[in-house]
């Protein structure tokens, strides 16, 4: 994108979040930028897990082998008990409606590596150097007001429709937009290096729970083969010093004995985390996304994870308004149904942490005593393992009561429901409708559809409404219709042949567009799945 010309969207942080919004913009033919006062990107781990959902929503990018790729599929912990260590399978539950049966152990810095790469082979740069001074949302023409300052100190005037804040807890687009961010700060402090440890066995995930506190070992593959995450001791929170090796190996031998050798740290840090959430995702032209939007702590890898996916949510929605083919109020859809997602991540994440992390005495003892006793059984039961894969790995998420979905008359008992994520069984149904725009999916015998009449419905529709008849092999028993949003949730679901009830959800959230008015922007095409890009416990 030029400079100097008007923009759709400005994107002001380029961490996962705001490249992986780049992405799903660039794949909708819109005009923007993506800035990052930042002169490279992340080199250390930072966050370092990916959920199952998350891979699933990058899918249609081309980016998602690689990352499997790269990555170190955890599928067992090892608890660590006084006198005894036990194994525990996390996700080998036998899931099958995912590709990605697994959590995906992979640093930040190659995460974002990924896109960066899938971004600059399709011709986007990330201006990086490039800083947010101010803005105006409420400029003149339907246009914010933006001035940027560039790497050397010379500024910049743009215009654009949308600006994005992907700039992550001390977001200045938030600060310029006057939005608040409410929450609170953890008393505790806590260490973090990514480093290599002799005497820990390889391909697992390791925690030491004791009165004092936690410890935490992560397998990794770059930039190091463990990231260590420990809570300081009691009486060591005020330590300001820079952290060094010699008070990690303290650390861990008081939580773990001396059993454990750490050496050739790559990054060592100390920090305290925070629970705060931005009051709204959306003031007029401004959104957030991400680490601007909501911060918490780590427990449950749930992070990063969700700025992508409210990065996501918006990315198509924006580029359709912007290119006329669906209505400004699509876009309020974005809070309405990111914000609970992030309401409930910081309850879950406020919840575990207290429970890991407490002082209390009876939360002591039950963690040290109790928890590590009742866990190995309670993991063992397929069902408690199921619900807890589907929470932590946010395929559970659901959008259910937004105003973009509807249950239409019929609609099948079982099967996913209108709201709810498209599952990949059966048939590959991920790959089937990961082009851009919507998927009307047939199920039922092909005879029962009257083809000439899905034509006539779909007319004007055609760049952005892909049409597949699955025959008896759906998610759904009997005869069933099925919309599914570009972002793979499902809009719209109804039993039987009439569409009438289709067509009024597609009046209204894609309308019937001349062709020729939308023939400057290019579409992207649909990435083919690898047979290696399951994983391990892929089908």
């Amino acid at each position: 994108m030029a400079a100097g010309q008007s923009l759709d969207v400005l994107v002001v942080g380029a961490g996962p979040t705001g490249l992986a919004l780049a992405a799903q913009l660039h794949a909708y033919g819109a005009r923007f930028r993506i800035i990052d006062r930042n002169l490279d990107r992340a080199r250390e781990s930072r966050a370092l897990a990916i959920q199952p959902r998350t891979l699933e929503a990058l899918f249609p990018f081309g980016v998602t082998d690689e990352l499997v790729a790269r990555g170190n599929p955890g599928v067992q912990l090892r608890m660590h008990l006084p006198g005894r260590t036990v194994r525990l399978p996390l996700f080998d539950i036998g899931v099958t409606d995912t590709p990605y049966p697994f959590l995906l152990f992979l640093s930040q810095a190659e995460t974002e590596s990924a896109l960066g790469a899938h971004l600059a082979a399709a011709g986007t740069t990330v201006e990086r150097g490039t800083e947010l001074l101010d803005m105006d949302p409420t400029a003149e023409n339907a246009y914010a007001a933006c001035r940027l300052r560039h790497q050397g100190g010379s500024e910049e005037e743009v215009t654009a429709r949308y600006v994005v804040g992907c700039d992550g807890a001390h977001s200045t687009v938030r600060e310029q937009a006057g939005i608040g961010f409410e929450g609170y700060a953890y008393p505790q402090t806590f260490v973090l290096a990514d480093l290599e440890v002799d005497g820990l066995e390889k391909g697992a995930a390791h925690a030491y729970m004791t009165e004092a506190g936690i410890l935490l070992f992560f397998p990794l593959v770059s930039p190091a083969s463990w990231r260590m995450v420990a809570m300081r001791p009691p009486g060591d929170d005020e330590t300001e010093s820079p952290v060094e090796l010699g008070q990690l190996e303290e650390i861990v031998d008081r939580y773990a004995g001396d059993r454990l050798h750490l050496r050739d740290p790559v990054w060592m840090t100390d920090f305290r985390l925070y629970n705060r959430g931005a009051r709204h995702y959306r003031a007029g032209r401004v959104f957030l996304a991400g680490d601007a939007a909501h911060i918490h702590s780590p427990a449950g890898a749930q992070g990063m994870n969700t700025g992508i996916q409210d990065s996501l949510n918006l990315g198509w929605k924006l580029a359709l308004v912007c290119r006329g083919a669906a209505p400004d109020a699509l876009l309020d859809t974005y809070e309405s149904e990111r914000a609970p997602v992030g309401r409930n991540v910081l309850r879950f994440t406020d919840r575990a942490f207290t429970i890991v992390t407490s002082r209390n005495p009876l939360l002591k003892l039950a963690r040290a005593h109790v928890a590590p006793r009742l866990a190995p059984a309670a993991l063992r039961l397929p069902f408690l393992r199921a619900a807890a894969f589907r929470t932590i790995s946010q395929l559970a998420i659901h959008y259910r009561r937004s105003l973009a979905t509807t249950e239409g008359p019929h609609s099948p008992r079982h099967g996913p429901r209108a709201g709810d994520r498209l599952p990949d069984s059966p048939g590959d149904l991920q790959p089937m409708t990961a082009a851009p725009g919507y998927h009307l999916l047939l199920c039922g015998h092909h005879e029962v559809w009257d083809t000439d009449g899905i034509a006539a419905a779909t007319g004007g529709r055609d760049h952005l409404l892909h049409v597949h008849t699955l025959g008896t092999s759906g998610p759904w028993r009997g005869i069933t219709h099925c919309l599914v949003r570009p972002d793979g949730y499902i809009g719209y679901r109804a039993g039987g042949t009439d569409l009438t009830g289709l067509l009024r959800y597609l009046d209204r959230w894609l309308p019937r567009a001349d062709e020729a008015a939308n023939s400057d922007r290019v579409i992207g095409s649909r990435p083919r799945r690898s047979r290696g890009s399951r994983g391990p416990g892929g089908r």
